[in-house]
């Protein structure tokens, strides 16, 4: 709790704006829910045609930069956890503007949905950021090699490279 404060009032201080920012995401089964993060990009990001974050995106703020790093952006997804939208740990959840096009070009995409979306996962940890159709691709097949593969061992395993990640404040964009 005491980080979350911290962190509300960072982005508070740094941007206009509202601290937390709500956008819909595709979950299990193809269901749409509503994500909560920090917001790390200005009120204006994006308007029109979404577009995927990329290196040294802009439209990051400057709190937006460091908690993206250390990925405190994420921890109000611990409510779509509490509210059963979302697990601690499978494939990340996407925007549907994304899924139609990613389920065009890449067979078998929709079956990452087989399971609940996770705050962190397989292809989290051992891909980089994705911003491209050939990276939704790569991390299609993490996706699937953990939906075929999922056990409590394998989940602790992930969520200590998540851990290693976060602090070596690697893929972050």
């Amino acid at each position: 709790a005491p980080l979350m404060a911290l962190t509300a009032v960072a982005v508070r201080l740094d941007t206009p704006g509202p601290v937390v920012y709500a956008q819909e995401r595709v979950g299990e089964h193809g269901r749409t829910f509503m994500v909560y993060k920090f917001r790390s990009m200005r009120t204006d990001a994006e308007v029109g045609t979404p577009i995927w974050a990329r290196d040294q995106d802009e439209r990051v703020t400057r709190v937006g930069r460091i908690i993206r790093l250390t990925r405190l952006d994420e921890i109000p997804q611990l409510w779509n956890v509490l509210r059963g939208d979302m697990s601690f740990v499978g494939p990340r959840p996407e925007r549907p503007f994304f899924i139609e096009q990613l389920a065009e070009a890449i067979p078998f995409y929709r079956q990452r949905h087989a399971v609940k979306p996770g705050v962190t996962g397989w292809a989290q940890v051992k891909y980089r950021y994705g911003a491209s159709i050939d990276d939704a691709r790569e991390k299609l097949r993490y996706d699937l090699y953990y939906i075929k593969h999922m056990s409590i061992i394998f989940d602790l395993t992930i969520v200590f490279d998540t851990i290693k990640v976060i602090l070596s404040q690697k893929g972050a964009q």
